[in-house]
């Protein structure tokens, strides 16, 4: 009898390569392994032709599985099986590796997958059979080895003529069961596969042979629960690191002993499969605590509560974040008794265990209080992040997150808290995560630029760096993409890098919440959609046993659900307000005709195309009239017209030759194309000569950006460059002083992110601020979009089981996600929708329109939606037009101009009205915001963190300086660069406004009056005017202002300054506060 009968009948082929493979086992294990994998390979091969997955014949092995787990065929548990068998069998194929345990153990897998297989493709009624050992030849005295070899080679010859018919047995699977699979079959399906997962009867003693022998295995111990026993006589050796099962301790055996040589480190409670596992931790800190006091090995922590260090549960189940008490391997460390335990995706390595043993964290963590700040990060606001990440860290935090304004320093940031943690010894080795090579490369740059006593942190710790092999025990610093990390760790034959080769980690740019609006390269396509990446960088930082700290900008809503809400913020109004950041002006608005009526092709007529895939030009034969609005601009309808009429009057504000540059925003690698050629043909055509390389293209299909990135931000040329999204995240052009848009994009984030491209200082070029040129209306567009609350459209699941996902949600938040992201998937389908199709639902359905009913959508309750089940699940069936599935239409529409003017606010208001907005904010909220009132009625009290607040609210309802400034000058025809102060008390009591320098420089004229200042004192003196032309308030004293204010404490404060200036220090200020704001 064979463990493999019951597929015999369906599926034969499977049936005869398990029974081959058991008949091999003792006689030879390497063939065992190699049927297993080919059992393996066919049994997925079989599950592509009843899923109805079509696939190239030959896509590998790896991935298939990928596939199956994209489209939640395969749970984890099975995922782990099929790779355990894949790795092993190819070990086999590869280098005639054959270990007998090994061998046994993949039958016992094929097994497992050979009863799941009956009861999920061939009979949900089937039972399971328990699994026998093979018989080993001497065990059967009738059979000798010449009939066993016979009994093989008939196998053999019987899978060869097999091979054939399964393969024709596929083809016939696949016609037979139609286009589209019935959705019903793969929802029981997928249930019967759960059920069997939850019911397997695995017996602890299976479950160890199955799962936890070998993921103990994997991660570098000796384990074999049948012959690595304590009661078999194993003992631990030096030299050796063994997991011995069944260890003796008062009162009981432990499943599992770790040793690392003579040492005792760890102790495992193991349960079987379906147990929940989470509460069962407490018996192994009970065996912690009643070690015996033995010869044969040596116990660390005798003296204390629990004599080992490392504490586990597990039963054997890959972690899965849903049902985490479920499944991973719980984990504690019994030195640090506050810390609460958590589950593990792997196990750790012997060498995990004794690096951790070198930490003492409580030291660590008071060795920081004292740790001096390096000089590279001089910014308050950094080494209050710096301190709030600490204290996260001794307050047993694991996951943080910091969020800060593109360009105040994010890099240094992080640079200097590694450092820190690296000299403490508070961490042992960092992995600094990004999402593409380019801001990996500028990271590592930076590790090499940025000095600490004359040496570079590169210098001083064993940096890797991109694409640079794992970390060796001295690498301290490891720089890598998510999409690395991801293929390193779960798509890779190499060894398994632990779950402590890392022990704290840095996201950068952790947001990466956009992916709905990207043009993705060919690095990035390991990716389906955003919810993949999520899901995939998010099993990345699980993966290991390390705190994670994210570092964002724009914090997005899935962002907070990792890392939790920010432990610190420093956000873009703080930046500016604090001189750290430039403002931009009032946004340039583009009108064109097509822009404001859109572009509408005539019913009966023959439209050019570009079919995205085959890459060739065609016409298409439009029945029904096809309109496009402007965020279908250049992308799905090329329109040159368009483009050519914004492109020629942005030359009379683009200069290719001035110090600051132009980064363009395009729809996509063909429109980037596009606008290069256009821009120099524009500026061809009004006479102005262009160096070639001026205009470029940085796109992620260029030959070696990462080169080209660096050419953009340090030398001349390139000066305009055209992107899509290699350069929206991260990286760091301070010269650039405009941006355009010619895209429209769906995400706040993105939005962000782009306008954080032109932030940053640049004293070098005399940078104060920088220009928006608005060509597709995209500030209007996303005014109202909060940055918590990005529609995500999820690809994996179809329309209907987004339907039932919002209506099972208990809380409205996440209703409101799942009908958004159902509506944001219908109208997608919508545009593929036939014509025909639509007409007839709109009459069958009772819909009125498809618009107005998706229109209805988005204001239901859960319970109206609750009824409009029938009408979804008509829509969900409708056909969409799949002759024309991916192209874009290409409109001769003529264009012109209509206007290029500056809005202010987000009404788009004329600057009259902008201004008299702004004086209707100040005069209501004069006795309701009390810097309002003190700057309108006692300027002179004012104290700078009052301008702060004052300043950040004005923000937050869209009034600053350069907006109320550039107003001024238009409405009044005045060109006057006047402060917030001074615009404040102009609404409030009708102050003449005086400019800001100006101000300062009467005040200060009296001041210089008041006697005879001496050489020094005159310099500092004009250093006080300075400091007021960068931050134009003082206090109520002198005491308070040299005090308080950062600049002046670090100088000695009051006291340094009355040692400079003399005993008048506190007349001047007097003078300076009755003469700053004289009425």
């Amino acid at each position: 009898m064979s463990n493999f009968d019951m597929m015999k009948d369906e599926w034969s082929l499977l049936g005869h390569l398990g029974e081959t493979a058991e008949y091999n086992v003792y006689r030879d294990p390497n063939v065992t392994l190699v049927k297993i994998r080919q059992f393996a390979e066919s049994m997925v091969e079989a599950i592509f032709s009843l899923e109805q997955i079509e696939v190239d014949s030959e896509c590998s092995l790896i991935k298939r599985l990928r596939i199956l787990e994209w489209r939640n065929v395969l749970e984890p548990e099975l995922l782990e099986v099929f790779h355990n068998i894949r790795k092993h069998g190819n070990l086999a194929v590869h280098t005639n590796y054959g270990d007998f345990t090994t061998a046994l153990n993949s039958v016992r897998w094929a097994h497992f997958l050979a009863n799941w297989f009956m009861e999920v493709y061939v009979s949900y009624d089937y039972e399971g059979k328990a699994f026998s050992n093979p018989e080993k030849p001497q065990d059967n005295p009738n059979s000798t080895i010449d009939e066993l070899n016979e009994k093989i080679k008939l196998l053999e010859a019987i899978l060869e003529s097999e091979r054939l018919d399964y393969g024709l047995k596929l083809q016939k699977l696949s016609k037979n069961s139609g286009n589209i699979i019935n959705k019903n079959v793969t929802k029981v399906r997928r249930s019967q596969s759960q059920k069997y997962l939850k019911n397997k009867p695995l017996s602890e003693k299976e479950t160890r042979l199955n799962f936890i022998d070998e993921q103990l295995r994997n991660a570098g111990w000796l384990a074999d629960t049948d012959k690595i026993a304590w009661s078999q006589g194993e003992r631990p050796e030096k030299n050796k690191n063994k997991a011995i099962a069944e260890v003796p301790v008062n009162g009981g055996y432990a499943d599992y002993a770790l040793f690392i040589g003579l040492d005792l480190v760890g102790i495992i409670e193991a349960k079987q499969y379906n147990f929940s596992i989470a509460g069962h931790i407490e018996q192994a800190k009970t065996y912690a605590k009643n070690i015996k006091d033995m010869d044969e090995y040596e116990v660390p922590f005798i003296d204390g509560e629990y004599k080992v260090p490392f504490i586990y549960a597990t039963n054997g189940r890959s972690y899965i974040e849903q049902f985490k008490e479920q499944s991973g391997i719980w984990f504690w460390d019994s030195r640090y008794p506050e810390k609460t335990s958590f589950p593990l995706e792997g196990w750790h390595s012997p060498d995990d265990l004794k690096e951790k043993l070198k930490v003492d964290e409580n030291k660590a963590n008071a060795e920081l209080i004292n740790e001096p700040y390096p000089d590279f990060v001089e910014r308050y606001y950094q080494i209050e992040a710096i301190k709030a990440v600490e204290k996260g860290l001794a307050d047993n935090k694991r996951r943080m997150l910091l969020a800060m304004a593109t360009g105040t320093g994010k890099t240094r940031l992080a640079i200097a808290l590694m450092y820190r943690l690296i000299k403490t010894k508070r961490v042992r080795r960092v992995l600094f995560l990004v999402d593409r090579r380019s801001l990996g490369i500028q990271a590592a740059d930076a590790l090499g630029d940025i000095k600490i006593e004359n040496l570079s942190v590169a210098d001083i710790y064993d940096v890797k760096s991109i694409g640079e092999p794992d970390p060796e025990t001295a690498t301290k610093i490891h720089i890598s993409t998510v999409q690395g990390m991801v293929k390193r760790l779960f798509y890779s034959d190499d060894r398994i890098l632990s779950v402590g080769t890392y022990d704290f980690i840095i996201v950068d740019e952790a947001h990466r919440g956009y992916l709905y609006d990207k043009e993705m390269t060919d690095d990035e396509i390991l990716f389906r959609d955003q919810q993949e990446y999520i899901s995939q960088y998010r099993r990345v930082i699980d993966y290991f046993d390390a705190t994670v700290v994210g570092l964002t900008a724009t914090p997005a809503l899935h962002t907070t659900k990792i890392f939790n809400a920010p432990i610190y913020t420093y956000s873009y109004s703080d930046a500016v307000i604090d001189g750290f950041l430039v403002d931009h002006e009032p946004p340039y608005r583009f009108e064109t005709e097509l822009l404001k009526n859109g572009i509408t092709f005539a019913a009966k007529s023959d439209v050019d195309i570009w079919d995205e895939e085959k890459k060739v030009f065609d016409k298409a034969y439009l029945e029904d009239e096809l309109s496009f609005e402007v965020d279908n601009f250049n992308k799905k309808v090329i329109t040159e017209d368009f483009n050519k009429v914004i492109l020629e009057k942005l030359t009379d504000y683009l200069d290719t030759d001035d110090d600051g540059k132009t980064l363009i925003f395009a729809a996509n690698d063909l429109h980037a194309d596009m606008v290069v050629r256009l821009l120099k043909k524009a500026y061809e055509d009004k006479g102005i000569p262009v160096h070639d390389d001026a205009i470029i293209k940085i796109t992620g299909y260029i030959k070696n950006p990462e080169e080209a990135i660096k050419r953009f931000k340090n030398e001349k040329y390139p000066n305009i460059v055209v992107t899509v999204d290699l350069l929206t995240t991260g990286i760091d052009v301070p010269k650039i002083i405009n941006l355009v848009f010619l895209r429209r994009v769906r995400s706040r984030i993105l939005y962000d992110q782009m306008l954080g491209r032109a932030t940053r200082l640049c004293p070098k070029i005399g940078k104060t601020s920088f220009y928006i040129f608005d060509a597709v209306h995209l500030y209007d567009h996303l005014k109202n979009i909060t940055d918590m609350k990005p529609v995500v459209v999820n690809t994996n699941l179809s329309l209907m089981e987004l339907y039932q996902r919002a209506l099972d949600a208990t809380d409205n938040e996440t209703y409101e996600y799942f009908k958004n992201e159902l509506i944001a998937k219908m109208q997608q389908k919508k545009q593929r929708i036939d014509r025909t199709e639509e007409n007839n639902i709109e009459i069958s359905a009772s819909f009125g329109t498809l618009d107005s009913w998706l229109l209805d959508l988005k204001s239901m309750s859960q319970k109206q939606l609750g009824a409009e089940k029938d009408k979804i699940d008509s829509f969900d069936r409708l056909h969409t037009n799949s002759k024309y599935p991916n192209i874009k239409y290409i409109s001769k529409h003529p264009d012109k101009l209509l206007e290029v003017i500056q809005t202010y606010g987000p009404k788009n208001m004329k600057p009259n009205d902008y201004l008299e907005e702004f004086s209707k904010f100040i005069n209501d909220n004069i006795n309701k915001i009390a810097a309002l009132n003190i700057i309108v009625n006692r300027p002179k009290d004012l104290t700078f963190n009052e301008l702060r607040s004052i300043q950040l609210e004005l923000k937050r309802n869209h009034y600053d300086e350069n907006m109320l400034n550039s107003a001024w000058q238009k409405a009044k025809k005045e060109y006057i660069v006047a402060d917030i102060i001074s615009f404040i008390r102009q609404a409030a009591i009708g102050s003449a406004l005086v400019s800001h320098e100006t101000r300062i420089e009467n005040a200060m004229e009296k001041v210089y009056n008041m006697k005879s200042w001496t050489p020094k004192q005159m310099e500092w003196l004009k250093r006080i005017r300075a400091q007021l032309l960068s931050t134009p308030v003082l206090a109520p004293t002198a005491q308070v202002y040299f005090d308080e204010t950062t600049v002046w404490r670090e100088k000695g404060g009051y006291n340094g300054m009355k040692r400079r200036i003399g005993e008048d220090i506190d007349k001047v200020i007097e003078l300076l506060n009755d003469e700053l704001y004289i009425s």
